[in-house]
């Protein structure tokens, strides 16, 4: 039995998130039909994470077991003439037998990116922000998720996770243009909803509604009904995750 990492992007609008569900198009759905389809058997995959419906990725990773070794060009060629047009894959790794794509993740990065203005070639992966936004207040308030572990006010509820604590290594907005911002955000792991929450809530400290020490009472709080509403999926990208060397051979 070979284990491989296969790294993929996707546009998630057309989808209801990464993982299986009854009655639904996933992502994880389709590359796995495809991948059973090409090597003529059912074959399983389990991905670094959950993207929510309507989430993208520009880089999400995935394992797969396959029973004999494979050529990694040839199968990348074959998947994508098998893909629909909004998922591709990019490259396949070999790794370890035990290597997990979730598990033995380091740290992941996701960016949210905003408009101030309307612009028609941007509606689909952008989120539009109208009035006067303060980017400095939405960056100090950022910098202060750096100082917290426990994130239970972004996150959603009801989930099956041990626990809500994260280790934040990096949040900042960026601006890319005179109307485009961007926010990342990076670390160890993230809670369902978590980045659409903070991003809403930021929001309103650009918006002036709470203040830096409020973003942070929030946050000590732990309750999501604090917390602002979450931001709109379509401008979330998953955008890298990241793993330690030794798994890859």
């Amino acid at each position: 039995m070979a284990r491989y990492f296969i790294y993929l992007s996707y546009d998630g609008c057309n989808y209801h998130g990464w993982q299986i569900q009854p009655n639904a198009a996933t992502v994880q759905e389709a590359l796995e039909k495809a991948l059973s389809l090409l090597m003529r058997r059912p074959v399983a995959i389990t991905g670094a994470g959950r993207t929510d419906t309507g989430v993208n990725a520009s880089s999400m990773v995935a394992h797969a077991d396959f029973s004999e070794q494979i050529d990694c060009r040839q199968t990348v060629y074959r998947l994508n003439r098998m893909l629909p047009p909004d998922i591709a894959v990019h490259e396949i790794r070999p790794v370890t037998e035990n290597a997990h794509a979730r598990f033995d993740a380091i740290s992941r990065r996701y960016r949210y990116y905003v408009s101030t203005a309307k612009n028609p070639f941007n509606r689909r992966y952008s989120c539009r922000v109208t009035g006067d936004i303060d980017f400095d207040a939405m960056n100090m308030a950022a910098a202060t998720l750096l100082e917290y572990i426990d994130f239970t006010s972004f996150s959603k509820l009801h989930t099956d996770t041990k626990t809500n604590n994260c280790r934040v290594t990096h949040a900042q907005w960026t601006q890319l243009s005179p109307t485009e911002w961007v926010f990342e955000i990076k670390a160890d792991r993230f809670l369902r909803n978590m980045v659409r929450a903070i991003v809403g809530t930021l929001l309103m400290v650009g918006r002036g509604k709470i203040t830096i020490d409020g973003f942070r009472e929030i946050i000590e709080k732990k309750e999501r009904c604090e917390a602002g509403d979450s931001a709109v999926a379509q401008a979330l990208f998953l955008e890298e995750v990241e793993y330690p060397e030794n798994l890859f051979l």
